[in-house]
């Protein structure tokens, strides 16, 4: 099977076909959300893109009868969940809310998908994982989350294969874009008044463009729908290579500068100088095998990627 090209957001139906088909995807006016909606798909797909004032997500039983009603008079023939409670360090104290959200919500959905006989794509995170291994984290690899943001999403996806619905969970790391609140809009922010910044430089990971990660989530979706018989279980998608949140933010300063966009100097700390409530995986490197193996998706070096991100948030390379 060949890669499929994350660098264009067209994306070639030639072999799915045209499928008359819904697809409920929540989190809308999330990063992930805006980014499936903003794709180009297949001729006779649709997709329902709903967020937190269409859908309580602490409500399992308003979950179910959502994912039932279908749309228009039809069933949906799967659902993107890419809606979470992503607050990190506020979930050490938020926790029944964080669980409600990122393990109790998929728990719905994935009920609701088996009843209805169609597929669940759910965004999981590496947070799931302790970080503590040398190389890229398999899909296999043991689980060990650090806090209650990583539990909460295991619990999802323990959630979700238990379910019976046939499933992909995804899990990613590190999501950036032009929308939404992220770490190369806040470093960009801060950088318009700082001439210098202090990062973390002992964490290390993958940034995930989310035009990427929604184009990787389009392949799976389709082809769960067209095929019966496509692969099931769970995958791993970041863009290509490796950096920590130190190098990131240079790579971020450099590529704007050649645009004529903020600028700063970075000087990198240790973890221990930046205490959070949350504790961070210090190795957020997800291995790519599982997916591209499964659906032939080989992602792109992550400088690539920020480069069409910042195209849209300060404009081209002069």
């Amino acid at each position: 099977m060949s890669a499929v090209d994350t660098s264009t957001d067209r994306q070639d139906d030639t072999a799915i076909g045209a499928i008359p088909a819904a697809i409920l995807v929540t989190g809308a006016n999330g990063q992930l959300g805006t980014e499936l909606q903003r794709l180009t798909w297949p001729a006779g797909v649709r997709v329902v893109a709903i967020d937190v004032a269409d859908l309580d997500l602490t409500d399992t039983a308003a979950i179910e009868a959502r994912v039932a009603a279908g749309h228009d008079g039809q069933p949906f023939a799967a659902v993107i969940n890419g809606a979470a409670y992503t607050a990190v360090d506020k979930a050490e104290s938020d926790l029944v809310t964080a669980w409600a959200v990122n393990a109790m919500a998929p728990a719905a959905f994935g009920q609701a998908c088996a009843q209805a006989g169609i597929p669940l794509v759910q965004v999981s995170t590496d947070y799931v994982f302790a970080g503590d291994k040398a190389g890229a984290w398999e899909v296999d690899d043991a689980v060990a989350p650090l806090g209650v943001y990583g539990a909460s999403k295991l619990g999802g996806e323990l959630a979700v294969r238990t379910s019976g619905a046939r499933h992909a969970i995804v899990r990613t790391a590190w999501v950036v874009s032009a929308h939404g609140n992220n770490f190369v809009k806040t470093m960009l922010r801060v950088a318009a008044t700082n001439p210098s910044l202090r990062v973390v430089d002992d964490q290390r990971g993958s940034p995930t463009s989310a035009a990427d990660l929604a184009r990787a989530l389009q392949t799976i979706a389709l082809r769960l729908i067209a095929d019966a018989h496509a692969p099931t279980g769970t995958f791993h998608f970041s863009n290509a290579g490796e950096i920590t949140w130190a190098g990131f933010a240079r790579e971020i300063f450099r590529q704007s500068a050649a645009r004529g966009g903020a600028s700063a100097e970075v000087a990198g700390i240790t973890t221990a100088e930046y205490p959070t409530p949350a504790k961070r995986p210090a190795n957020s490197l997800l291995s790519h095998h599982a997916i591209s193996a499964a659906y032939g998706i080989a992602p792109r070096p992550w400088q690539d990627a920020l480069g069409d991100i910042l195209n849209d948030l300060i404009g081209d390379v002069k």
